[in-house]
């Protein structure tokens, strides 16, 4: 592996990255990266069979309080998503809380979370969650204005019986209300909009991380034909500021390489892992501070991707090498206008 960094190493590393700027806590859900153990038990035959995206099913969910407690929470649990219904033998999914029962607890202050999941039951495809996974927490590092996430260790009972238990790794989505909250604006749900009313830094931050995780599957202000503005990104608003403009989904990145991801043709690539800049033009001043940014978290990138569990040392190596060819075109300058901001959008 190119960084080939202690273990001992990298955990002191991830403990010195940054601190959020501008931003309150995490709920307590998300302020810990440690691997959370649950049992989710539900009629989970029915689930998967009728995948209805309306109809909430009844559940728990199980795990160790810090104390030691053994807590149990009952939760409303669907379908959710389009695109994965498709492919998946589970489906992505909402879990939703009662208020009443998640005060003073690790679930404090949630009331509905996505939860995504391994979508067939193979070691490949728990892999391609983990990869995913790491994509939040790489823009994480650089930005705490960004979806945290939980990762947790499911234990998956079907209460009618049919279907083996099985134990499988599955991420929990911090709620874009909670998010706004965090950073003291609301969600704005619009049809679109335009590159000028959007925060040009935080864009641009957000464009070269798209970038290094060769993601084209997006758009910041045009909507996908099943849902509001915008593709992939969360609007935020305030009464004085531009929009904040926040990713999420990641499943098409090459970095994440799911088996199902398609290369997006209409830009002129053959594999998703082949990256290209989807910045705008208009932006283009803001890639220096942006590269600047990815550069201070190197390490601590690195780090992540040395210790994270659950990740098979082949799959570390991909992740290492992929961020690696990221940092070697932002380490030249002529690559970077060559590849970057030669290659912006208008």
């Amino acid at each position: 592996m190119r960084q080939g960094l202690f273990r001992s190493l990298c955990l002191l590393v991830l403990a010195a990255a940054p601190a959020a700027a501008e931003t309150a806590d995490p709920d307590p859900l998300f302020q810990s990266h440690a691997v959370l153990d649950v049992t989710l038990s539900a009629p989970l035959t029915t689930l998967v069979d009728e995948r209805s995206t309306e109809e909430e099913l009844q559940g728990t969910l199980g795990y160790v309080a810090a104390n030691g407690e053994p807590m149990t929470l009952d939760i409303k649990i669907r379908a959710r998503g389009h695109s994965r219904h498709a492919i998946c033998d589970l489906p992505p999914l909402w879990l939703n809380f009662r208020k009443s029962e998640v005060k003073d607890t690790l679930f404090h202050k949630q009331d509905k979370l996505k939860l995504a999941v391994h979508c067939q039951d193979s070691d490949r495809y728990e892999q391609t969650l983990l990869r995913e996974y790491m994509a939040y927490r790489i823009l994480n590092l650089a930005t705490p204005i960004s979806f945290q996430v939980r990762l947790l260790r499911v234990t998956w009972v079907d209460t009618e019986g049919k279907r083996e238990r099985q134990v499988r790794y599955a991420f929990l989505l911090e709620h874009k209300d909670r998010l706004g909250k965090r950073i003291d604006r609301k969600d704005l749900k619009i049809e679109e909009t335009t590159v000028a009313a959007i925060d040009p830094e935080h864009l641009n931050l957000t464009s070269v991380f798209q970038f290094l995780i060769g993601n084209t599957d997006f758009s910041p202000i045009a909507k996908p034909d099943y849902n509001e503005c915008c593709h992939n990104y969360v609007m935020f608003s305030s009464d004085k500021d531009l929009l904040i403009a926040i990713p999420y989904d990641f499943d098409q990145s090459g970095l994440v390489s799911a088996p199902y991801a398609l290369p997006g043709r209409q830009f002129g690539i053959r594999t998703v892992r082949q990256r290209i800049y989807r910045g705008r033009c208009q932006n283009n001043d803001f890639v220096d501070r942006s590269i600047g940014r990815f550069k201070t978290v190197r390490n601590n990138i690195f780090a992540l991707i040395e210790t994270q569990e659950g990740l098979t040392p082949k799959v570390r190596n991909i992740l290492a090498d992929y961020v690696q060819q990221f940092y070697d075109i932002a380490d030249d300058p002529r690559r970077v206008e060559r590849l970057m901001t030669k290659r912006c959008i208008d």
